[in-house]
């Protein structure tokens, strides 16, 4: 196994969170690393591409992005790891990831998986992607159901 010495904790504020954040948390006490944090806002133009008009002064990203600081803030402090670089971004998941990867020079990035059956749906499009464009590797941690 390699020596991690910086880890990026990928966070979606899911309810299986835990569990990708308790691979991390393992893997950085192993390897003696730091660990970074990151929620991605997802643009929110593209969520609504033209079906809604929204108001051009409504900041809906930016408003996210805020909420999300808090709360990415409150997560680190809840599971003991407030120390750690905590980074929220506005953009495509998979890009802004793998993007602050590079950055930051990490050399793990741990991501939540849902275990889809199929060989297309083996992984999430952002953990795939993640996993296809990464300049270091990548722990995908299968969440949700157990079989």
């Amino acid at each position: 196994m390699a020596d991690y010495r910086h880890i990026l904790l990928t966070v979606d504020f899911s309810d299986d969170s835990d569990q990708v954040i308790g691979k991390a948390l393992d893997m950085a006490r192993r390897n003696g690393a730091r660990l970074s944090l990151i929620h991605v806002v997802e643009y929110t133009s593209s969520m609504y591409a033209g079906d809604i008009p929204l108001p051009e002064d409504l900041d809906l990203d930016r408003r996210l992005a805020e909420q999300a600081v808090d709360k990415l803030r409150q997560l680190a402090q809840d599971h003991g790891i407030s120390e750690a670089k905590q980074l929220v971004e506005i953009g495509v998941p998979k890009r802004e990831i793998v993007r602050v990867a590079e950055e930051i020079g990490a050399d793990l990035i741990v991501i939540g998986s849902h275990g889809r059956h199929g060989l297309q749906l083996l992984l999430g499009s952002t953990a795939n992607g993640v996993l296809h464009q990464a300049p270091c590797d990548v722990l995908a941690v299968r969440i949700g159901r157990q079989e």
